[in-house]
């Protein structure tokens, strides 16, 4: 192995290993697997939420998708393996976002709708909509997270899961609702 190699492989392991690295990914799908919730439940909303928000989990783990797609079983039942601690804080995280976009929907729309100008909310992109309801709910209720935190993390995942110009997009209507916060843009209280 050339130093370069050694090298590199210090740092993946360090950066595995140092937790605020592990915190924020695990924010990140947490953030990201909120959105596809929520895009789900935007399209088409469940009868029971508790019951859609189960089945989401369970089939949202990456163990459980290998099993599932993994070699047939002809017709008898796949045995699922538990959620792991990663699984568990993925959940964690995401699922109090879910709900509270999903109870302050309503009033997270009408501030969309006021400041993106010359957009009918219904007609912009379902992804970049629910990436905006996301980190709008944040930065409106979540103070334990400080608003430049979820702009950062909505203009990625927006690139990530709609289009480059989807990130300026997503970008300039949440720096309108950053601009109008009344609290600091790069703090956060502690959590509650």
């Amino acid at each position: 192995m050339t130093a370069p190699q050694r090298l590199e492989k210090v740092f993946l392991l360090l950066e595995v290993n140092l937790p605020h690295s592990q915190a924020m990914g695990t924010r990140r799908q947490a953030r990201e697997r909120a959105v596809q919730f929520l895009f789900q439940h935007d399209l088409n909303p469940p009868e029971d939420l508790d019951s859609a928000l189960e089945h989401f989990w369970m089939h949202q783990r990456p163990a459980v998708i290998e099993v599932l797609e993994g070699k047939s079983t002809w017709g008898e039942p796949k045995e699922l393996p538990p959620p792991t601690e990663e699984d568990l804080a993925i959940q964690e995280f995401a699922e109090p976002l879910v709900r509270g976009v999903i109870e302050n929907r309503d009033a997270i729309d009408q501030e969309l709708a006021r400041l993106a100008a010359n957009w009918d909310l219904h007609r912009m992109a379902a992804v970049d909509r629910n990436i905006l309801r996301l980190a709008v709910f944040e930065m409106l209720h979540r103070e334990d997270i400080p608003p430049v935190v979820s702009i950062n993390e909505a203009v990625d995942i927006a690139k990530k899961f709609s289009t480059e110009d989807s990130g300026k997009f997503v970008n300039g209507i949440l720096d309108k609702i950053m601009a109008r916060l009344d609290r600091p843009a790069r703090t956060a209280t502690e959590a509650a």
